[in-house]
């Protein structure tokens, strides 16, 4: 599907949204930002995901991000669906803004469209997609599910860390990390380097071709 993907630059579209008209640079400023589109309001995975993405704003904004949500719908049904996705999740309040696409040219730009699935009329709807941007407007993660399987805030904040220390360091993180868990220090840095780099020192994994690239270290 031709579109936005990772490594390419978000574009500062502007729109409706529940928080009033808004452009995305000035929304987002210089923050990471996480724009999430849904496939429709009152529909039941959506009201769960939103409930649960409020939920979870407080550690979105403990990581210095901010949240985008968009759909189809215009901004007063948008505006009525919050008062059951709050309902439902006891304690959370939405207090991002929630975009409107009624035309579908956002999900197009976003490449958010959902490649089978079509509203009563027929008209193209959102995909479950998120995408995860940088401060410097760059898309550095994106999830695409199907309508229906909800997505894990649990892994959006993992991979959020990981790359946030990505950012930082010159690391990766290994398969199943979670915060706490040792990094592994990028192969274009020298075991020199890595010295310097990290004080608090690293060890190498020891491997039958005997080659020091495996290298991990708590940061």
């Amino acid at each position: 599907m031709p579109g936005l993907t990772i490594g390419e630059t978000l574009p500062n579209l502007e729109a409706d949204s529940t928080h009033g008209r808004i452009k995305l640079y000035d929304y987002i400023g210089d923050s990471w930002a996480i724009v999430f589109s849904h496939p429709g309001d009152f529909t039941p995975v959506c009201t769960t995901e939103l409930g649960k993405i409020a939920a979870y704003a407080n550690e979105f904004a403990k990581r210095g991000v901010k949240l985008v949500g968009l759909s189809c719908d215009d901004v007063q049904s948008h505006k009525e669906w919050i008062k059951d996705i709050e309902a439902y999740t006891p304690g959370c309040k939405v207090t991002y803004p929630i975009l409107a696409d009624p035309n579908r040219e956002l999900i197009k730009q976003l490449n958010m469209v959902d490649p089978d699935e079509k509203d009563p009329s027929g008209k193209e709807v959102p995909s479950r997609a998120l995408h995860l941007v940088g401060p410097d407007k760059k898309i550095k993660l994106s999830f695409l599910y199907p309508a229906s399987t909800g997505r894990n805030m649990d892994e959006v904040v993992r991979v959020l860390d990981s790359l946030q220390k990505a950012a930082k360091y010159k690391v990766a993180t290994p398969a199943n990390w979670k915060p706490g868990d040792p990094v592994v220090i990028s192969p274009s840095v020298s075991n020199e380097q890595a010295k310097q780099m990290f004080p608090q020192g690293y060890k190498t994994a020891d491997l039958p071709s005997k080659k020091d690239y495996l290298r991990f270290t708590n940061i």
